[in-house]
């Protein structure tokens, strides 16, 4: 990341939802990614609902607590696409998810989990990493390997193919630049949204 990006970031109002998308969530807005976590304050939930209504992205709730609300965002038909495919449906079967479960039934069984790994009452739940789009060989490299012994850790832990992933966390890193410094010349998040948006459309 450039010196001129990052002195950027480091003047960012971290508390404004814009700031918080752009650096949470850059690789999903421009289409490298099916989903994200997106962690902020629960008043900004009004916001992020506001600023996707006119978009293909979408959030979920996964935990909310007073001062902390955990979000999944993610593009409906990019995320459906993947969970479907062979590897993926075999992770989640391996884990305990029915194949024929819906997207929605398939989110609400994840959140439920989620919750319950939040609340100290289960171990944790490893398909986290199948509906966040890592690839199956490194979400079955962690299981088997309990997160250690791995190649190269970026965005996720990579057992397989580093070169790929290192090209892979490498334009997460652009995306995430690209963003910043959009956010920076005077675009809102919205106008940033909907033009990737609109390519991603274009592009299915």
């Amino acid at each position: 990341m450039s010196t001129e990006v990052i002195n950027i970031i480091c003047n960012m109002d971290m508390k404004k939802i814009q700031s918080q998308l752009v650096l949470q969530c850059a690789p999903l807005i421009v289409g490298l990614k099916v989903s994200n976590f997106f962690v902020t304050e629960p008043k900004c939930l009004r916001a992020l609902r506001i600023i996707l209504k006119r978009s293909d992205l979408s959030f979920y709730v996964l935990t909310s607590t007073e001062n902390k609300v955990t979000c999944f965002i993610f593009r409906e038909k990019p995320l459906e696409a993947f969970l479907n495919k062979k590897e993926n449906l075999c992770l989640l079967k391996s884990m305990g998810y029915n194949e024929n479960l819906s997207l929605t039934q398939k989110m609400y069984e994840f959140r439920r989990r989620y919750r319950s790994y939040q609340e100290g009452l289960t171990g944790f739940p490893h398909e986290m990493g199948v509906f966040l789009g890592y690839p199956a060989e490194d979400v079955s490299g962690f299981i088997e390997k309990k997160g250690q012994r791995y190649l190269y850790s970026g965005y996720w832990k990579v057992y397989e193919d580093v070169d790929t992933k290192k090209e892979i966390f490498e334009m997460y890193e652009i995306a995430k630049e690209s963003l910043v410094c959009l956010l920076a010349g005077g675009l809102s998040i919205v106008e940033i949204i909907e033009a990737f948006c609109g390519q991603h459309k274009m592009a299915a």
